[in-house]
């Protein structure tokens, strides 16, 4: 990495918490460690770091409620933290606007490679990409305004400006979110599989947790219309044309 990324470390265990800081800290990231979520709340205003790593079993205001209020202020990647890898909590983080989670106990090469991973979805650490590349080898579209449906719906997206509105309206998304409709408007009406998009949107090269998809296919769907992104059962997604 050409500059030192700056990490927001929220985690009331001082062994886990201690002992990812400094394997983060050999990685070369600065890293900012709290021990509850009010003090991460804090942290995350007044550092301002590129990412944030939020314990979902925090303290004073939990890793859910703490990235609500970080995703409300910012769009700065967020990953959880969660000891079960089959709790409702990995989707509470995920719908409170998360952008991947990760399961404890955690092997620090796995932390430190999903970190590298998301901060390349936001531009970070990582150099220029040719137009249309992503990551994964997709392709999206190299330029100009995309235009989807008709009348007070239509839904366009500026592939230059990064861009999207719906009906003339400006539509907020997330990166995460806005690569996930770049993926799905390089190939209208094609079904995008679970595996496909956790490749090229979330750079897994290896299986991931499809939740992940599915609940941002839902928050991507509560901004651009419910019908605009459609489910193939059995199959996957695709965005109608």
């Amino acid at each position: 990495m050409a500059e030192q990324t700056h990490v927001l470390f929220v985690e009331d265990d001082d062994v886990i918490r201690e002992a990812t800081q400094l394997a983060l800290e050999r990685d070369g990231f600065v890293v900012t460690a709290m021990p509850d979520g009010l003090s991460g709340l804090e942290a995350f205003r007044a550092d301002r770091p590129d990412i944030a790593l939020l314990d979902v079993m925090v303290p004073g205001l939990d890793g859910v409620s703490l990235c609500r209020r970080i995703r409300d202020e910012s769009t700065v990647p967020v990953i959880m933290l969660s000891a079960r890898a089959d709790s409702i909590d990995v989707v509470l983080g995920l719908e409170a606007g998360a952008d991947d989670y990760v399961t404890k106990p955690f092997d620090g090469a796995v932390l430190v490679a999903r970190i590298r991973a998301v901060l390349r979805r936001f531009g970070h650490a990582s150099g220029p990409r040719s137009a249309g590349e992503t990551e994964g080898g997709s392709s999206v579209p190299a330029g100009g305004v995309l235009s989807f449906g008709d009348g007070a719906g239509v839904l366009e997206i500026d592939t230059v400006g990064m861009e999207v509105r719906k009906g003339g309206t400006p539509v907020a998304l997330t990166p995460t979110e806005m690569r996930l409709l770049l993926e799905f408007s390089s190939a209208p009406g094609t079904v995008l599989s679970r595996d496909k998009l956790l490749e090229r949107v979330w750079d897994y090269g290896w299986g991931g947790d499809t939740r992940v998809v599915d609940v941002h296919v839902q928050r991507l769907r509560t901004k651009i219309g419910q019908d605009r992104i459609e489910t193939v059962r059995g199959f996957g997604y695709k965005l109608k044309g």
